[in-house]
């Protein structure tokens, strides 16, 4: 059965029997006052799915689409206005379509492709993650076709596309930790000797208050914050990177501008407590220059959830993006595949305080016997949507916060 602390569940759709819900989740607002929630998915066969949520106790699919074969994924999604953003990424290096494509959504049960950045290559997947909340640049982790790493692990880059005339978008800067790229002056950065995910990027956030920062997760190596000013020069500020002796994968790294900190998940990406502990950490960053870390958030509690089955661990955060969605430098919501969606306080940095949660119940059919937690959004409401990593798709949650 579920289990809750302060949330309570208030709708719930499967998706259309799909589920696989992935790391991108963004609503959009439509010129007729309809609420859409936009969800990527891991894996194929679908693509994105539109779910009118106007009414939030009676969430309905208006529109599902289809990738165009099963070797490709669309993990990762992003809505500004009526502009959606999609980003592809292929099984293998060097197959297609791999790269990030532009849809006009004013029309949400008929999305209309405006035009496709290709990112494909013999060293390329294409790209995983993206950021598109300004109307103007997708910053994002993607292969490049020149782009020849020293190991295959280490082929997404930061990307900047500009997208400003969105039928052509263009390239306008790149980075890549040092040391990865196959000519590089510097040394390769050294292997996690335990955990060896890589060190390519995964978050690369950019906020509109803040144009001239990029707050990037890079795997194995950690937080990265960029001064990019100059788009097309982006300049590494500071590196802080706990892996090792942690077992790696830092995922997204989320500013709290007005009280200098930085909140830094790792990802879990092993069953059953097999990379423990994948943490959640509260980092000082007054320096950005020299960032520390001062505590971590509670975790679900491993002689729980550490066997449960399906991954245990800390994963994706509420954004606190632009746009119709909750915003505060306190009350941070994040997803713990089977330990569900936790909500914290985080008043007193050194000692942040769980305030809410909800672990639905295992979906029937999925593969661990257990809720996989993979992403969450919340709405200027506070209304909270989550979505499962199998079959569980969309739920629906208030939160007395």
């Amino acid at each position: 059965m579920d289990e809750a602390f302060n949330m309570r569940l208030i709708a719930h759709d499967d998706l259309g029997g799909f589920g696989n819900g992935g790391e991108g989740m963004s609503l959009q607002v439509a010129s007729d006052g309809r609420r859409v929630m936009w969800i990527a998915h891991e894996s194929a066969p679908i693509n994105f799915t539109g779910v009118d949520v106007t009414d939030p106790r009676k969430p309905k699919i208006i529109c599902q689409t289809r990738l165009p074969h099963n070797r490709v994924r669309s993990n990762s999604l992003e809505v500004t206005g009526d502009i959606m953003a999609v980003a592809y990424q292929t099984a293998t290096h060097g197959e297609t379509p791999a790269g990030v494509e532009l849809f006009d959504i004013a029309d949400p049960e008929n999305p209309k492709s405006i035009s496709f950045f290709d990112r494909s290559g013999p060293s390329s997947r294409g790209v995983h993650q993206l950021w598109f909340v300004d109307g103007e640049f997708v910053h994002c982790a993607s292969g490049a076709p020149d782009f020849n790493p020293r190991y295959p692990k280490d082929d997404q880059i930061y990307t900047i596309i500009d997208v400003r005339d969105p039928a052509r978008p263009v390239e306008a800067g790149r980075w890549w930790f040092p040391g990865t790229k196959d000519d590089d002056a510097e040394p390769a950065p050294p292997r996690h000797p335990n955990f060896d995910s890589g060190f390519r990027m995964h978050n690369t956030n950019v906020y509109p208050d803040h144009p001239d920062r990029a707050y990037l997760g890079c795997l194995d190596g950690g937080v990265a914050i960029l001064d990019i000013a100059d788009k097309s020069r982006p300049k590494l500020i500071s590196n802080w990177n706990p892996h090792p002796p942690f077992p790696g994968f830092c995922h997204t790294a989320l500013p709290l501008f007005e009280r200098d900190l930085l909140i830094v998940s790792d990802e879990c990406v092993r069953d059953n407590g097999g990379d423990w502990p994948k943490l959640t950490w509260v980092v000082d960053a007054r320096d950005e220059t020299n960032l520390v870390p001062i505590s971590t958030f509670p975790m679900p509690p491993v002689e729980d959830f550490g066997s449960r089955g399906g991954r245990y661990g800390s994963h994706n955060l509420h954004e606190n993006r632009p746009g119709p969605a909750f915003r505060s430098d306190t009350i941070i919501f994040a997803t713990f595949f089977n330990g569900g969606v936790r909500a914290y306080d985080t008043s007193n940095p050194f000692q942040p305080q769980e305030i809410a949660h909800f672990v639905p119940e295992g979906p029937k059919g999925a593969r661990a016997g257990t809720i996989q937690v993979n992403d969450v959004y919340v709405d200027e409401n506070a209304l909270v949507y989550i979505i499962d990593r199998e079959v569980g798709g969309m739920y629906v949650l208030e939160a007395d916060i």
